[in-house]
């Protein structure tokens, strides 16, 4: 058993993730810090790398109050509502979609 107090001891593996110490340069910023914009674009990355079609509906619809209905028929129905069946979307874009109605409904 390593005493961690004594002065030959030395961390290795992973750095420590405590922030006690203000004075650091830089910090990793957690996600709910990121501007708002940062994280519609973010969202709409994802969903744009799996379904281009969807991210170009959904950035016609960004702003009106038929977004947050149309995003939550997408999620529900599984459908993209042209008649085009889903067998249901990927965990990261189900995600994205949910991420988005909350920030939607914020601006």
């Amino acid at each position: 058993m390593s005493d961690f107090k004594a002065p030959t001891f030395q961390e290795t593996g992973f750095p420590s993730l405590q922030w006690e110490d203000e004075n650091l340069p830089t910090r990793p910023m957690p996600l709910h810090e990121r501007p708002i914009q940062a994280r519609i674009d973010s969202e709409m990355a994802v969903i744009a790398k799996h379904h281009m079609r969807i991210a170009q509906a959904i950035e016609k619809f960004w702003g009106h109050r038929d977004c947050v209905e149309y995003l939550e028929k997408l999620i529900l129905s599984g459908g993209d509502g042209v008649g085009r069946a889903r067998v249901g979307f990927k965990n990261e874009v189900v995600t994205a979609l949910i991420n988005l109605i909350a920030l939607h409904q914020v601006t």
